[in-house]
C-alpha cells in the first residue's frame, strides 16, 4: 500500500486532504512512501480493546474506562430508568465558524444539509469514517476535512448530564465562543443550547428534552 505524506508528516491515503488531520496537501508531487505494518514481536499479542467503543482495555480491568462496558458479562452499565427523554443535536455547516478558521484552499459547502440526530446513551463518538483507519464514528462528519477520524466524544453521565471530551484531535474541539480548544482528554459539562465546534465548518448544537 502507498500513502502520501501531508505537510504535518501524517501518512494519508488521500492526495487532496490528509485523512488523518484534514490539512490540504501542498506541492505538485506529494511524496509517496510505502506503508508497512511492523511484525509483532514473538510471543506478543495485540492490545485488547473494548468491543463496544474500541478504547484500550488497560490490562485486565473488568470495566472499560470510556463507556463502562463490563468485559465479564458483556453488558453496558444500566442507565437510570427515571432518566429524562433523550437529548438531540443539530449538526450544520456554520459559515461564521468557517470564516473564523480562514483555511486556504477549502470552499464552504453551500449544499450541506442540516440534520438533527438523537444522542444515544451512553456515548456518541464524533469523527470521520475510514476503513483504512478502522474508524466508524456514531456521528460521521466525513464531509468536513478538518475533522479527525477520532475527534471528540459525547458521554452521558449517570445523573443525566452530557459531557464533551476531545480525543486528541488535530484541529481541536471548541465550545461556544471560546477561543481556546479543549485539551486531549479534557471534559466539559454541556447544557441546553451549547454549541460544539469541530473541523473547519461543523457546529453541533445540543438540545435538552422539552
Amino acid at each position: 500500500m502507498t500513502a502520501y505524506t501531508c505537510p504535518k508528516g501524517h501518512q494519508s491515503s488521500e492526495s487532496d486532504f490528509c485523512d488523518t488531520c484534514g490539512v490540504k496537501m501542498t506541492g505538485a508531487d506529494p511524496t509517496v512512501v510505502a506503508v508497512t505494518t511492523p511484525a509483532a514481536a514473538p510471543g506478543t499479542e495485540s492490545a485488547e480493546t473494548c468491543p463496544h467503543c474500541g478504547a484500550p482495555r488497560g490490562g485486565s480491568a473488568r470495566f472499560c474506562e470510556d463507556c463502562g462496558y463490563d468485559h465479564e458479562t458483556g453488558r453496558l452499565p444500566a442507565m437510570d430508568a427515571a432518566a429524562p427523554a433523550a437529548w438531540t443535536a443539530t449538526v450544520f455547516a456554520d459559515r461564521v465558524y468557517f470564516d473564523a478558521n480562514e483555511v486556504d484552499g477549502v470552499t464552504f459547502p453551500q449544499d450541506a444539509p442540516e440534520q438533527t440526530v438523537t444522542l444515544p446513551a451512553p456515548q456518541v463518538r464524533i469523527g470521520r469514517r475510514s476503513s483504512s483507519h478502522g474508524t466508524a464514528p456514531d456521528l460521521d462528519l466525513t464531509g468536513d476535512p478538518g475533522v479527525s477520524h477520532n475527534h471528540a466524544l459525547l458521554t452521558l453521565t449517570i445523573d443525566g448530564q452530557w459531557l464533551v471530551s476531545d480525543l486528541g484531535s488535530t484541529n481541536g474541539t471548541y465550545l461556544n465562543a471560546e477561543d481556546t480548544p479543549l485539551t486531549a482528554g479534557q471534559s466539559r459539562t454541556l447544557k441546553d443550547g451549547d454549541q460544539v465546534h469541530v473541523g473547519i465548518w461543523t457546529t453541533i448544537t445540543l438540545h435538552a428534552p422539552s
